[in-house]
């Protein structure tokens, strides 16, 4: 039996979120009584930005060890610690989803990196293909944005972010247990729905191409992955980020953790 690569999310784990509570990434461990040093950019955004004093609460999670409480110590003028009182929620499972892209120009590609964690991707890898317009990839600024999104949404578990790699040597090392939903505009079956309904259950990747989408050669060199489905977005021409968005929100309303496709089952 394979593990659900897509837990299902309660609506009463959303409703727990305290929204009101200014929260930070810290890549560091977190326990019961840590004891940490904000960095010179956080200490700035918690003491300049957010104004904060002495024996304020805010919110932390490092993808590993939960959401914990974290009270605001001053030791001087310009010294300040943050002290783990209490961890509030328990880490959860993340979804197994790979999210691949030829890369965007840095306004779109900031965008999609944000919505790409917002629904749930595990794993983010940028690659290049034959008509791959941006040929350089800000991985730190890839990272940036995923924690930007990750502290705004309450989300426990960033995404892994890969060096980018040549389509051909993805191909070559594909997992054979990976499902790849390949998104093409010559699809045959043109409804989503469906297409995504046959997938059996198992741990998915999505990839989406460059402006112009994929040529002809590199399209027969992803049929052969040997788990794939071609996937069409719809009748409209959409650009990268707007597909991303699109793709995603497809998957996890059908195939992923959202439960839409088990309300319509119970219809």
């Amino acid at each position: 039996m394979i593990d659900d690569p897509f837990p299902r999310a309660s609506l009463s784990i959303v409703s727990r979120i305290d929204f009101s509570a200014p929260r930070l990434f810290l890549d560091l461990p977190l326990s019961e009584g840590a004891e940490i040093s904000p960095d010179r950019d956080q200490a700035n955004y918690l003491i300049n930005v957010l104004r904060l004093t002495d024996g304020a609460q805010i919110l932390a999670f490092n993808g590993r060890d939960g959401e914990w409480r974290m009270r605001l110590r001053a030791l001087s003028r310009k010294l300040y610690i943050l002290h783990a009182e209490a961890r509030v929620r328990e880490q959860t499972p993340g979804t197994d989803l790979h999210y691949l892209f030829a890369p965007l120009k840095h306004a779109r590609l900031d965008y999609m990196v944000q919505k790409a964690v917002e629904m749930g991707v595990s794993r983010l890898v940028p690659v290049m293909t034959r008509r791959t317009q941006a040929t350089r990839v800000n991985l730190d600024r890839m990272r940036a944005n995923a924690v930007e999104a990750a502290e705004q949404c309450g989300i426990l578990n960033l995404p892994t972010i890969e060096e980018t790699i040549k389509l051909e040597r993805l191909v070559a090392e594909w997992p054979a247990e990976r499902r790849l939903i390949f998104c093409d505009e010559d699809a045959p079956v043109a409804d989503a729905v469906t297409a995504l309904r046959q997938i059996p259950q198992g741990p998915m990747a999505v990839i989406i191409g460059p402006e112009g989408g994929f040529d002809p050669v590199e399209r027969e060199l992803l049929m052969r992955v040997p788990l794939v489905t071609r996937l069409s977005l719809g009748p409209r021409i959409l650009r990268g980020d707007t597909a991303a968005v699109a793709a995603l929100a497809l998957i996890q309303a059908v195939a992923g953790d959202w439960g839409a496709e088990e309300l319509l089952q119970r219809e």
